[in-house]
């Protein structure tokens, strides 16, 4: 008998480790909806849409980053970059052809964090925490140095941005065109990670990079692979990012790196790499999100809401620790 509620007890632990966001969210929107009905308006059900957007994409990406066993801080500075560029370019060239550039960038300098990786024999975390982050600073500078430090009003750009606005505020139905450009993403990258063979190698290659290279996986071509596929969904997030705001500046980045590796790792995939998926990082940012949205209708202070964030990194990552 006493075997058996150890059994029960060790099942219904392991069943609330597992699921621990999934309750989180459900009572982080039960307790927000009684003390502020706000909270459930159509007007807030649209604003978290639109607030899932931007990182969002950037958890898409760094996803696969970690799930291969990396990490990249180098993100700030290429969503900068990428929406500088792309609205620096909208008048010369049009719209369209300089998001497009924007996009190309990012994979650009994924794949050179990739590659620069490669060649310094940056096998481990820790060194691509290094590197990357001062690809980051590099990044960064450059959007600077590109903008005199200045900001970007896209209101006073020439050409006329038609997509940019209804990227930025259209609706198809109950659904933000921002949602549902995600829902796109999402659906891909998922058919990619689990359908084929290079999605299923990023998963071999986190889990043990040597014993995948005895394998035959070609490590080196999955590391580019992941930081382009980084590289490339910061560039869509910089593109939503300067969608939704009239006024882009050099240092528009800030920050998402941090609140991306805390949705990923929130949502189960494992810092130690090969474990993971970007369906699991769905419900990390959606708690994110929510998080933040809770919080601001509740009127709690800026800095007590990276207090909260704070604690739920380091929660996070010692719940990572306890499924190892």
């Amino acid at each position: 008998m006493t075997d058996q509620l150890r059994l029960k007890s060790f099942n219904l632990g392991k069943f609330v480790i597992e699921y621990l966001v999934f309750i989180a969210i459900v009572l982080l929107v039960i307790i927000t909806a009684i003390v502020e009905p706000r909270f459930l308006s159509a007007e807030n059900f649209t604003n978290l849409m639109r607030q899932f957007g931007p990182l969002s994409f950037v958890a898409l990406g760094m996803t696969f980053i970690i799930v291969g066993g990396f990490i990249d801080l180098s993100v700030p500075g290429m969503i900068s970059l990428v929406a500088i560029i792309s609205l620096s370019l909208v008048d010369t060239i049009g719209e369209i052809p300089a998001i497009l550039v924007g996009l190309a960038l990012g994979a650009a300098m994924g794949c050179l964090n990739g590659t620069i990786l490669i060649i310094s024999g940056a096998s481990t975390q820790a060194k691509a925490l290094f590197i990357t982050f001062g690809m980051s600073q590099v990044y960064g500078a450059l959007a600077l140095i590109h903008t005199d430090g200045t900001s970007m009003n896209r209101n006073l750009l020439e050409h006329e941005m038609p997509l940019t606005r209804v990227l930025g505020s259209g609706m198809l139905g109950p659904l933000s065109v921002s949602f549902v450009v995600f829902l796109f993403f999402l659906t891909v990258l998922y058919i990619f990670q689990t359908r084929t063979f290079l999605g299923r190698s990023i998963n071999y290659t986190g889990g043990n990079i040597v014993a995948a290279e005895l394998s035959g996986i070609p490590t080196k071509r999955i590391m580019i692979l992941i930081y382009a596929i980084c590289g490339f969904m910061a560039a869509v997030s910089a593109v939503v990012l300067f969608s939704r705001v009239s006024v882009t500046t050099p240092t528009v980045g800030m920050n998402y790196e941090r609140d991306a590796i805390m949705a990923v790792v929130v949502g189960g995939t494992s810092l130690l790499g090969g474990r993971g998926n970007v369906l699991r990082t769905v419900l990390g940012v959606s708690l994110v999100v929510l998080m933040s949205n809770c919080m601001n209708l509740m009127g709690v202070q800026s800095h007590l809401q990276e207090v909260v964030r704070g604690a739920i990194l380091v929660i996070a990552i010692w719940l990572d620790h306890r499924r190892q």
